[in-house]
């Protein structure tokens, strides 16, 4: 397991952030953002892996293998109130996506065998929801979520609003078991105003692994294991494109019982 969990973002150039298993220290998520100009042309092969083409901002068009899939993307900001453009490409696939203005995509993947095929993820097939109440209120976007069809990626983004907390209260899934899944993930995290910052910790019950990471735009936060609750600063809010996978297609969590007591009916 990699040591440091941040993953700072590169301010220039056109990869971002860049996760593997390797470079994680772990067995599925992949992750990576990158950042086109108009015209500009990113090809990669999935190999392995099945993988998520997540269009954040701009539009692009896809190629995988002999089909085409034009202008997917709809925003201009991860902070516009809509569900974002996605691609869902299975493994032995080569892809090629070309830019038509300034975007930002993002890449999830993890190992797979092929069940499923190449398809668009409209914005309308997304579930969109609220969480929480009060402060702990976030907004919530599926965007391949586990009753859609896929082998081991789950995907999801949430815009946190000024003063707010989420993924929270602190919750894990890092056990096999009843009522809990093993699941790694990424948070790719974007602020808005870009200059602010938000807090993310990363713990377990025996604090073998506890660390607080103050997060900046498009920051990257591993999390092997632990709870890894968010916090966003008065004045700032904060988005964040969650990537999950291990060995069972499933989330589910378990709250951190010294914080459980604030959901009980009041």
């Amino acid at each position: 397991m990699s040591t440091n969990l941040l993953v700072k973002a590169q301010a220039t150039g056109r990869v971002i952030a860049d996760v593997t298993p390797a470079s994680a220290g772990w067995t599925y998520v992949g992750f990576k953002a990158l950042r086109l100009s108009t015209g500009d042309a990113e090809a990669f092969d999935t190999g392995a892996r099945e993988c998520c083409i997540t269009v954040l901002a701009g539009a692009v068009d896809v190629q995988v293998g002999a089909q085409r899939f034009s202008a997917i993307g709809n925003r201009a900001t991860v902070f516009e109130d809509r569900a974002p453009a996605a691609v869902y490409v299975p493994p032995g696939q080569s892809v090629r996506l070309v830019a038509r203005g300034p975007a930002e995509v993002a890449l999830s993947s993890a190992p797979a065998e092929g069940r499923f095929a190449t398809r668009v993820i409209a914005p309308a097939q997304m579930a969109r929801s609220v969480r929480g109440q009060g402060s702990n209120t976030r907004y919530v976007c599926d965007i391949l979520p586990q009753t859609e069809e896929a082998e081991s990626l789950l995907v999801v983004e949430v815009i946190t609003p000024p003063g707010h907390a989420s993924s929270y209260p602190p919750h894990k899934h890092d056990t096999a078991g009843e009522g809990e899944t093993v699941l790694e993930e990424t948070y790719y995290h974007q602020i808005d105003p870009a200059q602010g910052f938000a807090f993310q910790r990363v713990y377990t019950d025996d604090r073998s692994l506890d660390q607080t990471m103050a997060v900046e735009h498009r920051d990257t936060v591993l999390v092997p294991r632990g709870y890894h609750p968010c916090v966003a600063p008065h004045g700032y809010a904060l988005y964040y494109l969650n990537t999950m996978a291990g060995p069972r297609r499933h989330w589910a969590f378990r709250n951190d019982p010294a914080h459980e007591w604030m959901l009980a009916p009041r």
